[in-house]
């Protein structure tokens, strides 16, 4: 579909680079934050939202799990993106040449090994394209970013070393969404359902919730619990499971779930990705 999709960062963010691989006929959107996104889409500004969930490295996004409940958006669809870091600094600059490195704080870490084998100090910046720009902006040469093949592109700068994260299997899952669900299509690599629920208060209550998914045979891919509204006592349950509401065994488990939920939503239904596997 043309159109436009809405991701949080600089142009040359992972969030674009997902953009690019998911829905390339769309164009790229640039929003400051996450809320921006979401209000993107709801304004009709942009199409779809693109918006990082989880990585295998760092675990989930913060704050993610509880806008997406709120957004009134509904996925329609996620994207596996490969974390490939390169170090990229000003033409004609040399690595031996880089002091110090500039990256977003959950980006840092994931290089440390690198950075620590060359001497090289890591400094916190807000956005990793957006220290790219920055970069470029201030012409300083003893000091790099780390950030996406796509950032140095964009900016015009030299990549001087590529795939230098710690762990190879270094991948965020994004979420695709929509003002309006689409619960028509089937994924050739099977559906994906995900959902937001409160259990009851009674006693075990999340364990009898979740034995209707085990006696019907369906897969839960995740389950995570957060606080809402910064209480103790009231705790959220986030969840995805393989599968559509419509197959006979996702049904009788989330009516089972429901009889045991005080408030159960449905965020999206899906095809999963072929990377998902």
């Amino acid at each position: 579909m043309a159109g436009r999709i809405a991701f949080q960062g600089a142009p040359g963010a992972y969030s674009h680079e997902a953009c690019q691989e998911a829905c390339p006929e769309m164009e790229a959107m640039p929003c400051d934050t996450f809320e921006d996104v979401v209000e993107a889409v709801r304004s009709g500004a942009a199409d779809l939202a693109m918006l990082p969930v989880e990585n295998s490295t760092y675990g989930r996004v913060a704050d993610i799990h509880s806008l997406l409940p709120q957004s009134g958006l509904h996925i329609i669809g996620e994207a596996f993106v490969r974390v490939r870091i390169c170090l990229m600094a000003l033409p004609g600059v040399t690595l031996d040449q880089v002091e110090r490195v500039r990256a977003h704080l959950v980006l840092l870490p994931q290089a440390r090994r690198f950075l620590a084998e060359h001497g090289i100090r890591p400094e916190t910046a807000a956005d990793s394209a957006g220290a790219a720009a920055e970069l470029v902006r201030a012409g300083t040469p003893g000091t790099g970013v780390l950030a996406s093949a796509l950032a140095a592109r964009t900016y015009g700068l030299e990549v001087l070393a590529s795939d230098i994260e710690d762990h190879g299997h270094n991948t965020t899952r994004f979420l695709i969404m929509s003002r309006e669900p689409d619960l028509a299509r089937r994924g050739n690599d099977g559906m994906m359902t995900t959902f937001v629920f409160q259990v009851r208060n009674i006693p075990a209550a999340l364990y009898k919730a979740m034995g209707g998914f085990a006696t019907n045979g369906v897969n839960m891919t995740k389950l995570e619990s957060y606080m809402v509204d910064g209480s103790f006592t009231a705790t959220q349950f986030y969840a995805d499971i393989e599968g559509h509401p419509e197959d006979p065994a996702v049904k009788r488990a989330l009516d089972e779930l429901d009889y045991f939920t005080k408030e159960l939503k449905i965020l999206g239904v899906y095809p999963a990705d072929p990377k998902r596997h």
